[in-house]
């Protein structure tokens, strides 16, 4: 049945809503961007709060009405209501699992790491010791993406011939802190996969307006 209403989507440029954005415009679904930065100010927390009371992006609010939260889980969801897009691997497909333990690991090993890094004084009093547990935060993250790059054999793309959620979800993380040149430093295997989702002609717009290739991006 053909999706008439447009989903929500609650994000911000640069953040974990980008790789759905990517998602969605794979997959020709119609949508829409609210932007919300809770992090900037408490107006911008409280607006937020009223959506999704965790106060965090991204959020996607689906045609039904219903809301989902926790981006690994809706890229899968995506994914799966959407087969025909061919942006994971299905149930009976061999590559399953390993998909669903990648896509599970970036959620749960490197993004969640980002909640403390961005904020230290979430979980630490002493100012003082915020940029040295910033720094070890991000050598955690990048001990995990050479994990990652040790286990996996990719082809074109992470999983394969195809590309999925799981190497938007990466193409986006990958360039958060401690940075994309420090993640081909770790993990060199993955580099050209991530290569080749920069370079998808099909996203270029999308990542021109949502979070764009600035000079020295890659730091």
């Amino acid at each position: 049945m053909p999706v008439t209403k447009p989903f929500i989507v609650y994000g911000a440029s640069g953040s974990g809503s980008v790789p759905i954005e990517a998602s969605l415009e794979l997959l020709g679904l119609p949508y829409r961007v609210e932007e919300h930065s809770p992090w900037e100010s408490e107006e911008q927390a409280d607006k937020l709060r009223v959506v999704n009371p965790m106060v965090q992006v991204p959020a996607l609010a689906l045609p039904s009405g219903k809301l989902m939260t926790e981006s690994a889980a809706i890229l899968i969801w995506l994914a799966d209501s959407h087969p025909e897009g061919r942006l994971a691997p299905g149930l009976s497909d061999p590559r399953r699992a390993e998909f669903l333990r990648w896509m599970t690991f970036v959620s749960s090993a490197i993004y969640a790491l980002y909640w403390i890094a961005d904020n230290p004084a979430r979980v630490l009093e002493r100012p003082d010791d915020h940029e040295e547990i910033r720094e070890r935060l991000f050598e955690r993250i990048a001990r995990c993406w050479a994990f990652m790059g040790d286990q996996l054999r990719p082809s074109r793309y992470l999983l394969g011939e195809e590309l999925s959620v799981l190497d938007l979800y990466v193409a986006t993380a990958s360039r958060w802190s401690p940075g994309r040149r420090r993640f081909y430093e770790v993990a060199p295997s993955l580099a050209d996969a991530m290569r080749r989702v920069d370079a998808d002609p099909r996203l270029a717009n999308l990542w021109s307006q949502r979070y764009p290739f600035t000079q020295g991006w890659e730091r």
